[in-house]
């Protein structure tokens, strides 16, 4: 924080300046806290490891990446804000950063971006400039302030970019950084957000957003930097409950794996559904018919039905022997017990447990009325007597949620006694195995099956729910999946991002409205992302031909890039034209993907390794040196390239069990691209295409 004087002749060498000074601070910072003795200070050595934890949490927070600038903004305040705006006073100037920078003196030379006196760099506009004169963005090439660019809010209307004379309509620093070529992991975008991406970044922590965003809207950077945000407002509410991002596979929370690291964030923990639900290993594949029945809905009534089919009413008293006195509950009373813990619908594990002490009350309320005077002590020793542990057993015994999946599915008999009324004879059929299992290790486990296990594993013990989760990729999960990601999530909130053009699995999602309610989070609110920053107009306008045919009345992504970007299709005749144009983009700067029919690939990569191309597997870190990526089209949502070929539309499209998910696969492998696609094609195009 200074006062807004500039150096008239050289402002550009004055926040070069105000740079050294920011990381010399940062240097000291991270000192302060390497030097820290907490032999003195720890009472044991529990309490010296997580001490020692913590600093070391801190220092890697505190680490200043070469590449990555310390400030991207400044605001200039006009005047003193109200109290509400307290952090602020007239004439005072605030560099906007992705962490807290302090000099000696406790002086903040860097705002955090999250802080709420950094919120006007994202929402400020001439028509409200939220007390602002002056917004300056800052252009960097690696770590080196070489341009800065100004905005004056609450005078003329007027953009300056240093170097260059006259007026902009909109910010060139801004594109730059949007069209940046990509190399390496996802980066943040803390320096670009826009202010409807900012509203959903800063909502509160106690309500869940559900956000629909087409190619390139920066739905999952939006997501990320909401976790960042929150950790920042709510850092001890959730340093206790946790948090979690969901991807849809390995390669995708590779790919993003550095993005909260970058902002200072190092404990969110990520994840697959798959992950979560890990409860078997996962040796077998289910057909699309059978994978849609096992994620319905309603097998969850059918798992509920099972479960507690394993309830029996009692038809014998129990007996309980102390000392010469013999106390008998009889069979009614013991009823009685039982259908009051059914209906309080608790867990069945909880109610278990419940039971005995239950039966235990009822031998007191006996032992009270002959005048003797039991106290907890008693009543727990009661509840411990074998006899009432031989009739809890009876009555309600234990249950395996991987044993109890597994008779559903290999007895007949049993899955259409607790499936009537609820799935027809021909989807009983269609998720009965075939062959009998001996045992749940011997079992070819699906992964739709391993979510079943999931439910009923939280109808015998209650799942822990973190403070919020982060679920990228929605659109392809099935209902019961999306009920194994809110069981993490009962007492806490959820960001669910996706695009329902973009579904492609059989059981993809048809309405966010569905998709909330089976994460039992009805009241959550759905906010669209139109604006594209990704994906370059003449491809995006390429792509959204495919919405009429996979997603009618989804809105298409308007793309507000200048760069119109680099488009062609071209007609090949074989692996080697297709090698040829790999070679042509690698002459880009930037990295390349080359997307491909799942079952093309072999082929692809053979042509690739004759060539004496190197490549790597998706989720694999591009380098300066290894730029080209051969990504399998089943495998590429989520991800993004400067230069995309996209060989054999069609091939994706019959790839797929159905054209409709086949073209949904195409529109997400048309749209990875940031700066150009090429698509390449020996048979004909889909004639969806035009």
């Amino acid at each position: 924080m200074s006062t807004p004087v500039d150096d008239p002749l050289d402002p550009l060498s004055r926040e070069r300046s105000h740079l050294a000074g920011s990381r010399a601070a940062l240097r000291a910072m991270r000192e302060d806290v390497e030097s820290l003795d907490i032999s003195d200070v720890t009472a044991n050595w529990v309490n010296a490891e997580v001490l020692t934890r913590q600093i070391d949490e801190r220092i890697k927070a505190l680490a200043d990446l070469s590449d990555t600038p310390l400030f991207f903004g400044r605001l200039d305040y006009l005047h003193a804000p109200g109290a509400e705006q307290a952090e602020g006073a007239e004439g005072e100037r605030f560099y906007i950063g992705r962490r807290h920078v302090h000099d000696a003196e406790g002086d903040p030379m860097v705002i955090d971006w999250r802080a709420p006196v950094s919120q006007p760099f994202y929402r400020a506009s001439k028509k409200d400039p939220l007390d602002i004169g002056l917004r300056r963005r800052f252009g960097y090439t690696g770590g080196d302030l070489t341009a800065y660019e100004d905005e004056h809010l609450s005078g003329p209307a007027a953009v300056t970019l240093s170097g260059s004379a006259g007026e902009a309509r909109t910010s060139k620093l801004l594109q730059q950084e949007i069209e940046r070529p990509r190399v390496g992991p996802m980066r943040d975008i803390v320096a670009t957000i826009q202010p409807e991406q900012d509203e959903i970044v800063r909502s509160g922590l106690g309500g869940t957003v559900c956000v629909q965003g087409g190619p390139g809207t920066g739905k999952t950077a939006v997501g990320l930097h909401r976790v960042a945000y929150l950790l920042y407002a709510h850092r001890e509410r959730l340093a206790r409950t946790g948090t979690l991002v969901i991807g849809p596979n390995k390669s995708f929370l590779h790919y993003i794996e550095q993005v909260l690291p970058a902002l200072g964030e190092l404990t969110v923990r990520q994840a697959t559904v798959d992950d979560l639900v890990a409860h078997v290993e996962v040796r077998g594949a289910d057909d699309a018919t059978a994978a849609v029945i096992k994620g319905d809905a309603r097998m969850a009534e059918v798992l509920r039905r099972a479960v507690h089919a394993h309830v029996s009413m009692p038809t014998e008293p129990v007996v309980v022997v102390r000392g010469s006195r013999r106390w008998r509950v009889p069979a009614y009373e013991l009823e009685q017990i039982v259908r009051e813990l059914l209906d309080r619908g608790i867990r069945y594990g909880a109610a278990r447990e419940a039971l005995p002490q239950r039966i235990a009350h009822a031998v007191l309320v006996q032992m009270e009325r002959s005048g003797e005077a039991p106290d907890d002590r008693v009543q727990d020793s009661v509840a411990r007597n074998s006899a009432v542990k031989a009739a809890v057993k009876a009555i309600w015994p234990p249950v395996d949620p991987a044993k109890l999946v597994l008779r559903l599915l290999s007895d007949g008999d049993f899955l259409a006694e607790h499936a009537a009324g609820i799935l027809s004879e021909d989807e009983r059929k269609a998720i009965l195995w075939a062959k009998p299992v001996r045992s749940v290790k011997s079992a070819k486990w699906s992964a739709a099956d391993a979510v079943l296990i999931d439910e009923v594993n939280d109808l015998v013990s209650r799942t822990a729910s973190l403070g919020h989760v982060v679920l990228d990729e929605a659109q392809d999960l099935s209902p019961m999946q999306y009920r194994a990601v809110g069981r993490r999530c009962t007492t806490g909130s959820a960001t669910i991002l996706g695009d329902l053009a973009q579904g492609t699995t059989p059981w993809a999602t048809r309405s966010w409205d569905e998709a909330l309610a089976h994460l039992g989070k009805s009241e959550g609110v759905i906010e669209e992302l139109t604006a594209g920053f990704r994906v370059p107009t003449d491809v995006i306008a390429y792509a959204s031909r495919l919405l009429p045919h996979i997603a009618p009345g989804l809105a298409p992504v308007a793309s507000i890039r200048e760069n119109p970007g680099f488009f062609e299709v071209r007609e090949v005749s074989g692996a080697a034209e297709v090698v040829a144009a790999c070679g042509e983009l690698l002459r880009q700067e930037g990295s390349i993907g080359l997307i491909a029919a799942d079952a093309r690939i072999p082929a692809l990569s053979e042509a690739l390794a004759e060539a004496g191309l190197t490549y790597l597997a998706p989720g694999e870190e591009t380098t300066r040196q290894t730029r080209l990526t051969l990504v399998p089209a089943s495998l590429a949502k989520g991800l993004e390239y400067d230069y995309v070929l996209l060989d054999e539309p069609q091939a994706v499209v019959d790839g797929e069990p159905d054209e409709r998910t086949g073209l949904r696969r195409l529109y997400v492998a048309l749209t990875r691209a940031v700066s150009g696609l090429v698509v390449v094609h020996g048979a004909g195009l889909p004639v969806q295409l035009g």
